[in-house]
């Protein structure tokens, strides 16, 4: 017993001298700045420590960065939820469960110093904590920011030495606290590595001149009321056959007759739109074997963002370069009769989806996400819509293989969904030539709690409640009929479905960014 007390005797004696060796270090810091001559920089470092009360200096930057949408809004979103989570470590937490005295105000000048200094523990630094987790949370979505953010979240908490209110070590701790917050956001939220998926290159689509060959269609419907780029596609793509959606008309048939009357001049088929009308589009273009341009013009734009085409010059380009990638499409089968029934000879209706397809309660989830996530962020309007979902959903009964379950909903990708065991936010790969299938189980014990405490601890993967698979096909089988949605829309009815990847991907119109030369020249060699 004797030689554990000696142990413990000796492991508190060294803590002591580390103790006092950092507070020496901070001390012969804040002396080293009581002994410079008054200048300018007190000024700005006074000015600057005070505009990062509260952190209003990074509350305004986000407010700035989130103006257009994009990698800015998403660094705002995530930097102002990593604030958040900082504030409540360092703040809430740590400084009353470790107090500290703050430097003397007599140690400086009082040139140097700022009027009603803050009087709770000293340790850590929440300024420098915030700031920290503000230019990481930045930095981890748009990389182009740094320069700025970085030198701009060092600069404040250096400020906070400057005037006298923390130790050097204060600040040290605080900045090391929120940039480990910030980095634990992506295990919530995970950052995206690239804009755009990976696909295999593919050279044999035809080159389309001014869109010589192409026959698009635009749906002035798809995206927000004051956004229709029908008039932009036709001005960029002249020499294109031109359908415009109006009320009433299918866009199905309006590709499909145009095709039969243009008959072989037709080279690819196009869409201006949201997802929706892109998978339509993708279906017709795919049955006549024929490779498909997509042109952004709905709300959220998924699939054209997985492809990785944001304008309609980006489209523009490719098709002059003529150059696509292979993207899988995704078909599900609905037949109302049971799967083990020889004797059913009900029509199989057969529908294309792009980016998802869903049984249950999934589509509603999506609605809510995507209704509140402008306003919380990605990952707080996930977890809200789920917890408001599960409240309302009532259980279906699936049967999934040789198993049947009660599940909240089934969830199908076009292709594997990143990241794994949580929440599905991108395709790293459109080529894959499997799905993606994940629900969650009602047949658990307390299942709707088992979920929200998985998702609070960024732990949905080893929940019990959580399944996934991936495979090229899936037979489903639904003890009463329940509601298809595919892309986010509600789409059919029936009593069994089978989801499967087509045979043969699409080409899709995009440019190699590797090969090519210049935005405003076409592709060369």
């Amino acid at each position: 017993m004797s030689g554990w007390f000696e142990r413990v005797a000796r492991r508190s004696r060294r803590l002591d001298r580390g103790v006092d060796s950092v507070s020496r270090a901070d001390r012969a810091v804040t002396d080293y700045i009581a002994s410079r001559p008054p200048s300018r920089v007190d000024t700005s470092l006074r000015r600057l420590t005070r505009t990062a009360d509260h952190s209003v200096l990074w509350f305004t930057i986000a407010a700035l960065m989130a103006v257009r949408r994009g990698a800015g809004r998403k660094a705002a979103m995530r930097g102002v939820a990593s604030i958040a989570l900082t504030s409540l470590t360092a703040n809430a937490l740590l400084k009353p469960l470790l107090p500290r005295r703050r430097p003397a105000a007599a140690e400086l000048p009082v040139y140097r110093t700022v009027a009603d200094p803050p009087s709770s523990s000293s340790f850590p630094s929440g300024h420098a904590a915030s700031a920290a987790a503000f230019a990481t949370a930045v930095v981890m979505e748009n990389r182009r920011a740094a320069p700025v953010v970085v030198p701009l979240a060092a600069l404040v908490g250096w400020s906070r030495v400057h005037v006298g209110v923390h130790w050097t070590s204060d600040v040290l701790v605080g900045a090391a606290i929120g940039t480990g917050v910030a980095k634990l956001t992506n295990r919530w939220w995970p950052v995206r590595p690239s804009d755009e998926a990976r696909a295999r290159p593919i050279d044999s689509v035809p080159v389309l001149p001014q869109g010589e060959g192409l026959v698009i269609v635009s749906n002035p419907f798809s995206g927000p009321p004051d956004q229709d780029v029908s008039e932009e596609v036709r001005e960029r793509l002249p020499a294109a056959h031109h359908l415009v959606v109006g009320d009433g008309v299918k866009v199905e048939d309006m590709l499909t007759d145009a095709l039969d009357r243009l008959g072989s001049w037709v080279q690819a088929v196009g869409v201006a739109g949201g997802d929706g009308t892109v998978a339509t589009a993708a279906a017709v273009a795919d049955r006549h074997g024929l490779p498909l341009v997509v042109v952004p013009g709905g709300t959220l734009n998924h699939f054209a963002r997985d492809v990785g085409v944001y304008d309609t010059q980006e489209a523009v380009d490719a098709t002059q370069a003529g150059e696509a990638v292979a993207v899988d499409l995704a078909l599900v089968e609905a037949h109302p009769g049971r799967l083990d029934d020889p004797e059913d000879v009900s029509v199989t209706r057969t529908r294309y989806f792009i980016n998802t397809a869903s049984i249950g309660s999934y589509p509603e989830l999506v609605r809510l996400r995507e209704q509140w996530q402008p306003r919380y962020g990605k990952w707080p309007a996930f977890a809200a819509a789920l917890i408001t979902v599960l409240q309302r959903s009532e259980k279906i009964s699936v049967r999934l293989g040789d198993r049947w379950y009660k599940v909240w909903f089934l969830f199908v990708g076009n292709g594997p969904y990143h990241p794994r065991g949580a929440v599905p936010a991108w395709r790293p790969t459109l080529d894959s030539g499997l799905l993606d299938v994940r629900w969650l189980r009602a047949d658990v014990r307390f299942s709707r709690l088992r979920v929200v405490l998985a998702l609070i601890l960024g732990a949905l993967g080893h929940s019990r409640v959580y399944h996934q698979r991936e495979v090229p096909s899936l037979d489903v089988e639904l003890l009463e009929p329940s509601m298809l949605a595919t892309d986010g829309e509600v789409v059919e009815e029936a009593g069994r479905y089978t989801f499967r990847v087509a045979e043969k991907p699409i080409p899709v119109y995009r440019r190699d960014e590797d090969r090519w030369t210049g935005r405003d020249r076409p592709f060369q060699g």
